[in-house]
């Protein structure tokens, strides 16, 4: 998640590309009376001769979030510019007033249904100009402000806030689609419960700003030992799940060792503390001869993640193959029980 400090660097970004501007005016005369105006009041300007040079314009990737545009141009006119820029729905908003020389309201109407937000009439008051793309620009900020807010709202509801990687319900949703995937496809995935070694010790002795730091360090190195498509997730605690598509028992059991092995790779340096963090693994793999369940095959991952605890911890242990398996939903709604370990 950003930092407050970031969040504002992204604004600063977005007032000044909505500072960036665009004019269409065939008449060269009028485009250079345009520039100077703009470029007095503070905008970046980028000219257009025509509507069809206009319109190419706005439909790059970098496209200006202003435009004023003149109603009459070579190529395609203004209210057709616009009405194209509107039908681009994947791309940023673009705020278009256009100049016309026109004054019958039926006119102004279709110029304002064909997408623009405001008109002015030529000839026209440079100050009114500039306040009519004072008020464009406010509309623009304001967007950006709630595609910020959107984009944050997202990431807190997909997120663990603690550590930023997946929070526990976006962890479990892989799983029940890698699990859709395999009975649908074929092959083979696996879960992995990584629970770190006597984690209470750490709140105990360094305090929970420490616990903290140590979580968020563990988070990001397991992080670094997956690959792309893998999820890692926070199951609760001190508990972490990885969901590894497209692996066998062999090759899940090398992840967690990996994994494991990058965790105690080297000492958590916290002020004056420096701290060697291990952790105990679990690994259950659902594949063509035993498909199991979601809830069966986090039930197999963590009674082998109880056995690698039973065998002195800092290991990683594979659930055996079970004769039969009994579908519960328990686990997968209950709490994590990494205070047992």
């Amino acid at each position: 998640m950003k930092s407050p400090a970031g969040r504002d660097a992204n604004m600063a970004d977005n007032e000044r590309r909505n500072k960036q501007i665009l004019i269409a005016e065939d008449n060269p005369v009028s485009r250079r009376m345009l520039e100077t105006f703009l470029t007095q009041w503070g905008y970046q300007v980028v000219s257009a001769a025509d509507g069809l040079e206009a319109l190419r314009l706005l439909e790059r990737e970098d496209a200006p979030p202003l435009a004023v545009l003149d109603w009459m141009m070579p190529g395609i006119e203004g209210p057709q510019v616009c009405k194209r820029v509107r039908e681009r729905s994947d791309r940023p908003y673009t705020y278009i007033l256009l100049l016309t020389a026109r004054t019958q309201k039926e006119d102004l109407l279709r110029g304002l249904e064909s997408g623009a937000d405001d008109y002015l009439t030529k000839p026209f008051d440079a100050h009114e100009l500039h306040a009519r793309l004072r008020v464009g620009q406010r509309i623009l900020d304001l967007q950006d402000r709630l595609l910020a807010a959107d984009k944050e709202l997202r990431f807190r509801a997909t997120h663990d806030l603690l550590t930023g990687i997946a929070n526990r319900g976006v962890a479990l949703d892989a799983i029940r689609r890698e699990h859709a995937r395999r009975a649908r496809e074929g092959g083979s995935f696996a879960v992995i419960i990584a629970d770190i070694d006597h984690f209470k010790r750490v709140n105990d002795t360094l305090g929970h700003l420490a616990g903290d730091a140590v979580l968020k360090e563990v988070a990001r190195r397991m992080v670094a030992c997956v690959r792309p498509y893998d999820t890692v997730g926070r199951y609760g605690g001190e508990e972490f799940l990885i969901v590894a598509p497209s692996v066998d028992a062999a090759g899940a059991l090398a992840l967690a060792e990996r994994v494991r092995n990058g965790i105690q790779a080297t000492p958590i340096l916290m002020d004056a503390d420096a701290v060697t963090i291990t952790a105990s693994c679990g690994v259950a793999v659902s594949g063509p001869s035993q498909p199991f369940d979601p809830e069966s095959l986090l039930r197999l991952a963590d009674e082998a993640l109880y056995r690698a605890k039973d065998l002195g911890r800092n290991r990683s242990e594979t659930a055996p193959v079970p004769q039969s398996v009994t579908v519960s939903s328990a686990h997968l709604l209950a709490p994590a029980k990494s205070q047992l370990r």
